[in-house]
Formats: C-alpha cells, structure tokens, sequence
C-alpha cells in the first residue's frame, strides 16, 4: 500500500504507513494496516479523498553503458547490473543487450509496447558500432565483414563497413547473433579489443558520458516507432 500511494504522489512510503498507523487511510472501507496489499481496483481513502490511480509515465532512456556492467535486472554476486548502474527512480529495464565487454548506447524503458516493437523488428532495424581491432584494417578484411560470415550454424546477413582509421572501423549490422562483432572478427583472423555501439535506429549515443542517461526525446521515440512499423511490415 505504502509504494501504491508513493506512485501515485500522494506521499512517501514512511508517511503512508504513518497515516495508516493513525486510522487515516481506509482499503474498501476497512481500516488500513502496515504493510497492507492493494491493487488499483481497491477503493482507497486517504483522509477522506478517495484515491484513483494515476497513469503510468512512460520512460525511455538512452544510457551509455560501462564495460563491466551486464545488461540485465538479476544480480550476481560481484557484477553491476544496469540498473543499478542507472539508479532511476522507477522500475526500468533494458531493451536488448550489450555485451559486458563492450560499452555504448543501450535503450532502457518501463513501456512494455515499445519493448514489443522493437522486438518483433530486430531482424531488421539497424545498429552501428565502433571496432577497434589488434591489427591494421585491410580491404580483404572489410569485404569478408560486409558479405557474411559463418559463426553460429548460420552466415551473417550482409552489412554496411568500412575503415575509420588504422585498426578502427564501424559496422552496421542488422542482425543480433551472440557476440556477432567478436565471432565474424575471430572468423577474419582478428581480435576485438574495444567496442562501442553508437546507434540503434535513429537514436544516437552523441556525447552522453560514460556511466550516465538522457532521456529519448519525443519527436525520437516518435520516429523510432514508425521505423519499428516500417521494417516489421517490410
């Protein structure tokens, strides 16, 4: 009951069970007690206003995630996990993954809608990265990433890369195989040694720091969910 009214923005979850423990909050027209389960069909009264509940606010973040931190809402001993990375004041979660070894833009969200969307257009909705690799990056190199490689019982979809400096490239993949950067790199003879994803469809990592979140702008989650209709129909 308590965390029920603090979401509605009634009052801190000590003040609610101080008023339940002065008889000042009634559940259905009983007496309400610390500690008490309640779900949004109840009929609470606080101090004689009935309560109703207020609607969700809708979440979407744009973090830059650390190497180290695991995309994930479990906790292991000794891991930092995203969310608590985050610390946002509400229930939030990762859309996708991002490897622990690797570092850059991941989506998190309370909208399970959105989470659907993107979803049921992962197959085809672009992602783009930043690879820097243990040795010179070379023509042969770039055209064996672009055409597929095999890793994982399967070729990779062919993709856009090219040379950014000696041993840096970025790649846009529309595919989410398993560690698929580091597996196609292994499969070329080359090592990854750092990684960084910059983009997800029109959401862009910019100059968020490192270890810290902006929040996806209107007019961005607007354009995402029409580039989620578009390669989902497509």
């Amino acid at each position: 009951m308590n965390k029920y009214l603090s979401e509605c923005g009634i009052c801190s979850r000590r003040e609610a069970d101080r008023l339940a423990e002065a008889g000042r909050i009634t559940v259905n027209g009983a007496a309400a007690f610390v500690g008490m389960s309640v779900c949004e069909s109840d009929e609470i009264v606080v101090d004689g206003k009935l309560i109703k509940p207020q609607k969700k606010k809708q979440v979407l973040l744009a973090v830059n995630k650390p190497k180290g931190v695991v995309c994930t809402t479990a906790r292991f001993k000794g891991e930092q996990n995203i969310v608590d990375m985050v610390q946002y004041p509400t229930r939030i979660y990762p859309i996708g993954r991002l490897d622990k070894d690797s570092e850059g833009l991941i989506l998190m969200t309370n909208d399970g809608e959105i989470v659907n969307k993107i979803s049921r257009s992962r197959n085809n909705h672009e992602k783009e990265y930043v690879v820097t690799v243990n040795k010179q990056v070379t023509e042969k190199f770039l055209d064996q990433m672009r055409n597929g490689v095999e890793i994982l019982n399967t070729v990779t979809k062919p993709c856009v890369c090219k040379k950014t400096g000696n041993r840096e490239f970025h790649i846009i993949l529309t595919q989410g195989l398993n560690r698929q950067i580091r597996r196609m790199c292994e499969v070329c003879g080359y090592r990854v040694e750092n990684l960084k994803r910059i983009r997800i469809m029109n959401i862009r990592l910019g100059n968020i720091p490192l270890g810290h979140f902006r929040n996806v702008t209107e007019k961005e989650r607007m354009e995402l969910e029409q580039l989620c209709n578009r390669t989902e129909k497509g």
